[in-house]
């Protein structure tokens, strides 16, 4: 098992940590609860996380890719094109291109690197019928993976992120749990022993369908409504928002 002494996380809200509770205002996430294993194994441990809601897969690697090359820790996480992939007309061939010369320059500054594909989006009304684009963009980071030997946390065999309980209430953001689970994926990938397994097994629960109903349209009114807005405003969520953690600092 290599000992880790910096990581750095690039991408949007995921490595954010949206909305996954933390101190001072700011979110925790996967990327926190893996550097704070991480630290426990390297006294002089290292983080930076610069990743920012809303970001899309050009701004990712334009914005923060170049800084985290200059950092030069051991490990970059590098997860980008969810946001693209929501949007008409995106291309999943051109994504990738992008993904993989952005993995090019990371490993060539010495890093490990893990790359991420998403969660099946079959279970999610607004992304399901996109499904097809969202599988030939996760199956080039497959083949990315492969062929600059990143490290690669697939998510899209991850059945315990398919039950909305490890999901906040706008379903496109995890919460505690999903985050928790990501978290022990990645450590898992990594080959550092951890006390939680991401092989979550939920126990069964009824559904009644008119609260489900009742649900769905609360869900509308409150998160995919406001989503749209800002599409059709040219808005982000992260306007204005800055990295949690922008330099390369010890883990306290």
């Amino acid at each position: 098992m290599r000992h880790y002494g910096s990581f750095v996380a690039l991408g949007d809200s995921f490595t954010e940590g949206l909305n996954d509770p933390g101190a001072n205002g700011h979110y925790r996430g996967w990327a926190d609860r893996v550097a704070e294993r991480l630290a426990v194994d390297h006294p002089a441990f290292r983080y930076a996380n610069l990743a920012v809601r809303g970001k899309l897969m050009d701004q990712i690697v334009a914005e923060q890719v170049p800084i985290a090359a200059e950092m030069a820790p051991d490990l970059v996480s590098l997860c980008a094109g969810g946001n693209d992939l929501l949007r008409p007309g995106s291309d999943p061939d051109t994504m990738a291109k992008k993904l993989a010369a952005a993995a090019r320059t990371l490993r060539a500054a010495g890093a490990d690197v893990l790359l991420f594909t998403g969660v099946d989006p079959r279970d999610t009304p607004l992304m399901r019928h996109m499904r097809g684009k969202f599988a030939v963009f996760y199956l080039h980071v497959r083949s990315i993976s492969d062929l600059y030997g990143c490290r690669l946390v697939d998510q899209w065999s991850m059945q315990g992120l398919r039950d909305w309980r490890a999901w906040s209430a706008d379903r496109l953001h995890m919460n505690e749990d999903g985050h928790r689970l990501v978290a022990a994926r990645v450590l898992d990938v990594l080959g550092v022993p951890f006390d939680e397994s991401w092989q979550k097994e939920w126990p069964e629960r009824a559904l009644d369908p008119r609260a489900k109903r009742r649900e769905d349209a609360q869900w509308i009114r409150e998160h995919l409504m406001p989503w749209v807005t800002r599409r059709l405003r040219g808005t982000s969520s992260g306007d204005g928002v800055l990295p949690k953690r922008p330099d390369l600092t010890p883990w306290l």
